[in-house]
C-alpha cells in the first residue's frame, strides 16, 4: 500500500510516539478490506509501539478504529482508507492517539475536554477532498481527548450506497447522533463554537479587551496577509480579523500560475501564508465577521469596526481585504436543493456523482476545469454558458471539447433546478437566441460563474462601492475614507488572482505606513491646540 519514501516518511514520524497504540480493524472478503489489512500491517511494522489487529466486529467494512493501549475509550474510527488528501489525517491520528501533543493551544484543548454532553459524530469525505482534512482533523482531536465524543469518519466512495441512502450528495459532510449536523469545511473551533454555547460571549469580551491597532486587517486571505506582514515589518502594532484564515484560496484546488511556486493547492498555500503571518507579532483573530464599519470622525481618529458577536475592534488605519465568494446562480431550486445535487466544489463532491449525470454552469476557467474533471468522475457532463461562447482559455477549451462524455451548450440561460423533493432530477435552461426552453435529466449541477464582493457589511459606511458591490480604490489602494485602503478580490482592481491580491495587499500596506507617519492622532492635535 505504501511506497518507500512513504514508509520511511511514516517510520520517522511514528518515532514520535509517546504511548503504545492499538488499531482495530473490522474486515469484509472484499478488495478494499484487503487493502485495509495491507495497510495495517504495513504501520505495525513500522514501530513497536503500534499493533494491529483484524478481530472487530463493527458493521462498516472495511473499518478501523485509532486507540491508545491504555485508554481505550478515546478512539477515533475510519471506515475506507484515508489516502488521498487524508492520509496526512490518518498520521495526525497515529501521532495523537500516541501522546504526541497536537499543535493547538492549550485553551483549545481545555474547551474540548470541558464540553458536556455525549455526541456521536459521523462524518463523510471523499479522497480528492480538499476541504475535508480541516473536519476530519478537527473531530480526531476532539475524540482523543474527550471519553464522552466519538467520531467515525467514513469515506464516501467506499460507502456509496450508504451516502444515497442519507442524501449525502456535498462533503464534507457531519452527522451528529444521526442526524445532519453541518457540511462545509470547518476547524475545530469552529465546531466548538456550536456546540459551546458561550464561546460567542467569551470571545466578545476577549476581543473587547484589546487596545487600539495601529493597522487593523480585516480579511486573512492573501491580499489580508500579505498587508499585515508589511505594516508589521514597519513597527506598526497589527491585527488581523478574518471569518476563516486563509480565505477562498482554501476552496483553491490545483494553483499553477503562482509565479516561482510551478504547482501548489489551495490548503497548502493557505497553511504557508498563516506560518508566515505567525512569524511576525501580529494579533490574528480568527473566526471573526465583520458586521458595520464606523469611519473615524477626523484624520487622526480611530477607525471602528463592529463583529458580530457584538465587540469592536478599533484602529488608526484599516486595511480592508474582505475577499469574495462564489456568486449563486440565483433561479428556484438552486436553495432548496444545495447539498443536494447543488454543489459549487467538483474536486470535494465529484466522487459522489461516480457514473452519474451532471452539469457544470459555467464557461470560465472554473467551470471548463471542473468539467474536464468531472468528465473523468461522472457518466456524463453537459457545460452550460450564457455568452454565446466559452471565456475559458483555449488550451481548456480544447481538452474539453476532445472528451468524448461532454456536450457545450452556449447561449444558455439557466432558468431553474428540479427536483423530487429529495434531491436534484434536473435542470432548465432558456435557448437565448430562439426564446425556447428545454429540460435536461440530470442528478448533479456544479455552479462555477464567478465572484461576488464580501461588502454587504460596507454599504452604510460612506465607503465608496461600485455598482457591482466592490471597494473603489485609487493606485494607491487608498478608498474615498482618509486612512482606509483596501486590496484583493473586494476590489476595483481588475483580474481576481492570488499574485495579484498578494501585490495589492503590500500596496495597501504601504500607502497605511505613508499615512500614519504623516498624520498626527486627533488626541495630539487636540493638546496642542
Amino acid at each position: 500500500m505504501l511506497d518507500a519514501n512513504m514508509k520511511q516518511q511514516l517510520e520517522q514520524y511514528l518515532g514520535n510516539l509517546r504511548e503504545p497504540i492499538e488499531l482495530v480493524a473490522s474486515l469484509g472478503d472484499d478488495q478494499r478490506s484487503a487493502d485495509t489489512r495491507a495497510l495495517l500491517t504495513e504501520i505495525a511494522e513500522l514501530s513497536d509501539k503500534v499493533t494491529a489487529s483484524f478481530d472487530g466486529d463493527n458493521e462498516r467494512k472495511p473499518s478501523f478504529i485509532i486507540r491508545r493501549a491504555s485508554d481505550a475509550e478515546k478512539w477515533v474510527r475510519f471506515a475506507g482508507l484515508p489516502m488521498g488528501h487524508e492520509f496526512t489525517s490518518l498520521v495526525l491520528a497515529l501521532l495523537w492517539a500516541g501522546g504526541h501533543p497536537p499543535k493547538v493551544s492549550e485553551d483549545v484543548l481545555e474547551q474540548i475536554r470541558a464540553l458536556e454532553g455525549d455526541y456521536e459524530f459521523e462524518m463523510y469525505f471523499s479522497l480528492s477532498c480538499h476541504n475535508c482534512p480541516d473536519v476530519v482533523q478537527a473531530l480526531i482531536l476532539m475524540a482523543l481527548n474527550n471519553s464522552r465524543i466519538s467520531a467515525t469518519l467514513i469515506e464516501g466512495g467506499t460507502f456509496q450506497a450508504e451516502t444515497e441512502e442519507r442524501n449525502v450528495l456535498a462533503v464534507p459532510a457531519v452527522f451528529l447522533h444521526g442526524e445532519m449536523w453541518g457540511s462545509g469545511k470547518m476547524g475545530v473551533e469552529e465546531i466548538l463554537a456550536k456546540l459551546d454555547t458561550g464561546a460567542e460571549a467569551r470571545a466578545a469580551a476577549k476581543l473587547a479587551d484589546k487596545d487600539p491597532f495601529e493597522v487593523l486587517v480585516v480579511g486573512g486571505g492573501p491580499a489580508g496577509a500579505s498587508a499585515a506582514i508589511y505594516t508589521a515589518r514597519k513597527g506598526f502594532s497589527t491585527g488581523i480579523a478574518a471569518e476563516r484564515f486563509g480565505g477562498q484560496v482554501l476552496d483553491t484546488m490545483g494553483i499553477e500560475n503562482f509565479i516561482s511556486v510551478q504547482y501548489t493547492e489551495g490548503p497548502k498555500l493557505a497553511a504557508a501564508l498563516e506560518a508566515h503571518v505567525a512569524d511576525y507579532d501580529i494579533d490574528v483573530m480568527n473566526l471573526q465577521t465583520a458586521e458595520a464599519l464606523i469611519p473615524a470622525s477626523q484624520p487622526g481618529g480611530y477607525h471602528e469596526v463592529r463583529m458580530k458577536n457584538g465587540a469592536s475592534l478599533k484602529a488608526r488605519s484599516l486595511i480592508l481585504a474582505p475577499g469574495a465568494r462564489w456568486r449563486n446562480l440565483g433561479v428556484p431550486g438552486e436553495f432548496e436543493y444545495r447539498n443536494r445535487g447543488v454543489a459549487y466544489c467538483p474536486h470535494c463532491d465529484g466522487p459522489l456523482f461516480k457514473g452519474k449525470r451532471i452539469a457544470v454552469v459555467g464557461g470560465g476557467n472554473s467551470g471548463v476545469e471542473a468539467a474536464i474533471d468531472l468528465a473523468n468522475i461522472v457518466g456524463h457532463v453537459t457545460l452550460i454558458e450564457f455568452d454565446s461562447k466559452l471565456r475559458a482559455d483555449q488550451v481548456l477549451q480544447d481538452k474539453l471539447r476532445s472528451l468524448k462524455n461532454v456536450d457545450i451548450l452556449v447561449s444558455a440561460q439557466s432558468t431553474e433546478v428540479t427536483g423530487d423533493g429529495e434531491r436534484v432530477n434536473g435542470l432548465v435552461y432558456k435557448n437565448r437566441e430562439t426564446g425556447e426552453e428545454h429540460r435536461i435529466d440530470l442528478e448533479g449541477v456544479f455552479v462555477q460563474i464567478g465572484l461576488v464582493p464580501n461588502t454587504e457589511w460596507l454599504k452604510e459606511s460612506g465607503l465608496a462601492l461600485n455598482k457591482f458591490g466592490e471597494i473603489e480604490i485609487d493606485g494607491r489602494a487608498a478608498t474615498n475614507l482618509p486612512g482606509v485602503f483596501a486590496a484583493g478580490d473586494a476590489t476595483t482592481v481588475p483580474y481576481k488572482q492570488i499574485v495579484i491580491a498578494m501585490g495589492e495587499g503590500s500596496k495597501a500596506a504601504l500607502s497605511a505606513f505613508d499615512y500614519l507617519i504623516r498624520t498626527e492622532l486627533a488626541e495630539d492635535i487636540a493638546e496642542a491646540a
